[in-house]
Formats: C-alpha cells, sequence, structure tokens
C-alpha cells in the first residue's frame, strides 16, 4: 500500500469514526430488542388514528364558539406536530423506555422553543393576556403576595425552621437529586451548588424571594438540601455503575411474574456509562467548556425565577410545574449530549437537542430581558460583574482542584484502567 493509499484509508476510518460518535449520540439505536412488541413499527396504524380524530373533531364538535374554536385547533396543530416528530425527529442518546418517548421530548423543547420567540416578538401586555386567555385566575394574583424568607434571621427556633421544610423543600431535594444523576461528579455538583448561592445575593436586588437568611442559605439549602440530594443521586449512580445488565427478551420469560418485572425493567436504563468529567490530561479546552456548563447551568436557574417574577405566576401554578418538568427531561439528552462533545475528541458536533435546549435558554433569558425591562433598569451592574467574575474563578478552582485531588488520591484507578487498556489494545494487536 502507498503512502497515498495509507494516508486516505486513515482519514476515512476517522471520517467514519466521527460519524459514529456523532450518530450514537444524536439517534441511538435500539441494540438488543427483548420487547418485540414495543418496537414493531405502527406508522399505518397512526396515520388511520390520526386521520379519525382529525374528521371527528373537525365536523361533530361545536364551533359555534370561536375561543373554543381557536383552543381546539391549537390542540390538534400540538397533537399532529408531536405525531410527526415521534415519525421524523432523532432519538437522541436513550432508548429506554423506548425511543419515542426521547423523540417526542425533543418535539416538545422544539414547540416550547418556537412559543418563545413568538412570545419574543409580542409585547407585555399580549403575553399577559394570552396568559389570562388560558387562565383567568391568573389576574386575581400578584408577585408581592409570595412569601418573604428574609426576616428577622436572628430569631432561630425549631418551629421556624420546621415551617421552612415544605413541599419546595423537598422539590429542591429532588431537583439536585436529579442533577447529581445527570452530571455525576461530586466537585462540578458542589460548585453548582454553592455558586447558587452567590447568584441569590448577586441578584437579591431583582428578585426578593432570594433574600434569605444564613441559616436557610447555608443550612438548609447548601446543606441539607442540596448536599442530601447530591449524596443520594451520586450513590444511585453507584449502585447502577456496579449493576450487571442482563436483557431477556419477554418471549423467553415462563412466568407471569417474570414478565411484569421485566416490563417494569424497560424504564430503567439500558446500560450505564461511568462518567469523567476531568482527567490529569485534559486539556485547556475541556475547563472552559466545564466553565460554560456552570455558567449555563446557573443561567437556566434563573430564568426559571425570573419568568415567574416577570409574568407574575405562582410558585406552584401549572406553567411553572410544566415548565420545570419539561425542562429536566430536555436537559438529560442535554447534559448526555454536551459531556460526549467535550470529552470525546471524534465528536466533532454537538447533538440537535443540546443544540436545541442551547437556543432556549437564550429565548428564555431574552423574554425575561425584554418583558422585564423596568426590573432590569435596576440592575447594579457592579454585582453582575462581581457575579461574573466569582462565577470563573470558582469553576475554574472546581476544576484545576478536582484534576489535582485526581492526581493525588486516584492514581491506582489510573494505573488499573491504562492496564486495561493496554490489554484491549494488546487483543486488538493479536
Amino acid at each position: 500500500m502507498t503512502e497515498r493509499e495509507l494516508e486516505t484509508k486513515n482519514t476515512s476510518t476517522n471520517v467514519r469514526a466521527r460519524i459514529d460518535s456523532f450518530h450514537t449520540i444524536n439517534e441511538k439505536q435500539v441494540d438488543d430488542i427483548s420487547l418485540g412488541i414495543f418496537y414493531n413499527p405502527h406508522t399505518i396504524t397512526l396515520l388511520g388514528v390520526s386521520i379519525a380524530l382529525l374528521i371527528y373533531f373537525a365536523f361533530v364538535r361545536d364551533n359555534g364558539s370561536v375561543e373554543a374554536n381557536i383552543w381546539s385547533g391549537i390542540k390538534i396543530c400540538i397533537f399532529f406536530f408531536l405525531v410527526i416528530s415521534s415519525l421524523a425527529f432523532p432519538n437522541g442518546p436513550f432508548t429506554r423506555p423506548h425511543p419515542v418517548v426521547w423523540r417526542l421530548v425533543f418535539g416538545m423543547s422544539v414547540m416550547y422553543l418556537l412559543l418563545c420567540i413568538f412570545l419574543l416578538f409580542q409585547n407585555l401586555d399580549t403575553v399577559k393576556n394570552i396568559m389570562y386567555w388560558l387562565d383567568p385566575n391568573l389576574r386575581n394574583f400578584h408577585i408581592d403576595m409570595e412569601k418573604e424568607y428574609g426576616v428577622n434571621c436572628s430569631d432561630i427556633t425549631i418551629e421556624r425552621i420546621w415551617s421552612h421544610v415544605d413541599i419546595f423543600a423537598l422539590g429542591h431535594y429532588l431537583g439536585w437529586l436529579f442533577k447529581a444523576l445527570l452530571i455525576r461528579h461530586m466537585g462540578i455538583l458542589w460548585a453548582i451548588s454553592c455558586m447558587w448561592e452567590f447568584t441569590e445575593i448577586a441578584f437579591a436586588h431583582l428578585l426578593p424571594n432570594f433574600i434569605e437568611c444564613w441559616w436557610d442559605s447555608i443550612v438548609l439549602d447548601v446543606i441539607v438540601c442540596n448536599g442530601l440530594g447530591i449524596w443520594c443521586g451520586l450513590k444511585i449512580c453507584q449502585i447502577l455503575e456496579m449493576r450487571e445488565y442482563r436483557w431477556v427478551g419477554i418471549r423467553d420469560i415462563h412466568s407471569t411474574t417474570g414478565k411484569i418485572k421485566r416490563a417494569v425493567l424497560q424504564f430503567t436504563p439500558e446500560s450505564w456509562t461511568s462518567v469523567r468529567w476531568l482527567d490529569p490530561k485534559c486539556s485547556y479546552m475541556r475547563i472552559i467548556a466545564l466553565m460554560q456548563l456552570v455558567i449555563f447551568w446557573q443561567t437556566s436557574e434563573l430564568n426559571t425565577f425570573f419568568l415567574k417574577h416577570v409574568f407574575e405566576l405562582p410558585p406552584n401554578h401549572p406553567f411553572v410545574v410544566g415548565r420545570l418538568i419539561l425542562i429536566g427531561v430536555i436537559v438529560a439528552p442535554s447534559v448526555r449530549q454536551y459531556y460526549s462533545y467535550v470529552t470525546d475528541t471524534t465528536c466533532k458536533r454537538v447533538g440537535t437537542q443540546c443544540w436545541v435546549y442551547g437556543c432556549i435558554m437564550v429565548a428564555e433569558a431574552l423574554l425575561c430581558i425584554k418583558h422585564g425591562r423596568e426590573l432590569f433598569e435596576r440592575t447594579q451592574a457592579l454585582n453582575i460583574i462581581i457575579w461574573l467574575c466569582i462565577m470563573l474563578v470558582v469553576s475554574m478552582g472546581c476544576v484545576i482542584g478536582c484534576v489535582k485531588w485526581h492526581k493525588k488520591f486516584d492514581k491506582k484507578v489510573d494505573n488499573s484502567s491504562n492496564y486495561h487498556d493496554e490489554k484491549i489494545d494488546a487483543g486488538k494487536k493479536d
């Protein structure tokens, strides 16, 4: 083989590796189908049902009310968009409980992005009228009705501390457990957790509910809710990493109990990849990427509170809860795709779900800035500059500290992994 042919072969191999790497995170296929009934194509059936529903709602329902007609038309458009999403959009990096679930999640993320862009071109009164049309009760709610936390901080009693352990504290804990399952790195998680307290201080002059007593912020938030959520989430990750994944076809199971158990296992991960954001040989680009992750995470969290404040929504409103659930399911494949893009040198493109989520994050921030112009006119620029500097220092310190910790205390892991890699390479040579 000539030198030019060898170079051409290596180039084609590298291109194929990049394509395969991107394909794995953008549209992963089901390798071992063990529940065949759920993976058989039903496109003709879906087409027939969709057309039947369209005919029914177009001709049978009463069309005397203009508002009811508009609302029905919107719901049918959403339904057909999600149907097309389930057929045409990529699976993403996950295949459990079923690829169609993640195609629908991608479809909902695209719809939410388009909604944010549409609202970005409306004025505040139009946006509020749309919300009042969807829920007339919002006319009676104003943001000054929210509970205040940062008063009489010297009054520390068991009863007062216990009064702060409410449903929102449970949601706080579950949120950090979910974040731990997504990020799977204690150093990064604690950096984000501590950084959020600085974020609350920096934006407290804009959002009154960010004003908290020191014991509420440090003890209840950072140590109890965040710390317990991070610890439980990482423990679950350790259990899933040690778990032996043996998928058996449901037809091969003879007992009814076994079939039910296998059906329930469909909602657990197909496999569990050990995530390693940092290693002693990581380049400066990975450090920058992790700093971006911390900043993006803080921005996404801020969007939640600013949207609620600018558009005057109660914390337990379906709009707020629904958005949190949607963002939660969108973030799962997005973080996975971002991780592959950061750590896999053969992956030259970020996944489509991660791309869409990045657009959503920016669109939400622009939405808050445009419609909350009066609020942001009170922004103290010095606070924001200091906040950005602290974020950069904390994230950089986290990355450098984790790398040095890994070099000093995890040498055995590196040696064992290197030995394992050498065995694999030797096997390939044989």
